[in-house]
C-alpha cells in the first residue's frame, strides 16, 4: 500500500517539475531556469506527498465479549439454593436467610419465591 503511495507522490513531483521547467520565463533573468526547475519539484514533492497521504486511520474492530444470557421476566430461582438467598436479599430488605421469610409491608411474613 505504500508502494503505491510512493509512487503517486513521485509521479506528481516530476510532472510538476517538467511543467515548471518548460514553462516560458517572463523575468528579465532568462537563465535562470534551474531555480524554477527545484522550485518545481519542491512544489511537486509537497503536492504528490499531499495527495499520496492515507485519508484517515481505522483502527481494528475489538475483540468479542461474551454477555451472559439476561434471565426471562418473572424469574425466581429454586427456593434454598445460592441463587435464592442472593436473590431474596437483594430484594427485600427484612429477608431473613434462616427461615425464608420477609417482612411485607402489610405487616404479615412471607415466604420469598
Amino acid at each position: 500500500m505504500f508502494k503505491s503511495f510512493a509512487k503517486s507522490a513521485v509521479a506528481g513531483a516530476l510532472a510538476l517539475t517538467v511543467l515548471a521547467a518548460t514553462a516560458p520565463v517572463q523575468s528579465a533573468h532568462a537563465g535562470n531556469s534551474g531555480a524554477a526547475l527545484v522550485g518545481g519539484f519542491v512544489a511537486g514533492a509537497i503536492v504528490g506527498g499531499a495527495l499520496a497521504q492515507p485519508r484517515g486511520y481505522y483502527a481494528p474492530a475489538p475483540a468479542p465479549r461474551y454477555h451472559h444470557p439476561v434471565r426471562a421476566y418473572g424469574y425466581r430461582p429454586a427456593p434454598w439454593s445460592p441463587e435464592w438467598y442472593r436473590y431474596c436479599s437483594a430484594r427485600y430488605r427484612s429477608f431473613d436467610p434462616r427461615s425464608g421469610y420477609f417482612l411485607a409491608y402489610s405487616g404479615e411474613y412471607r415466604f420469598c419465591r
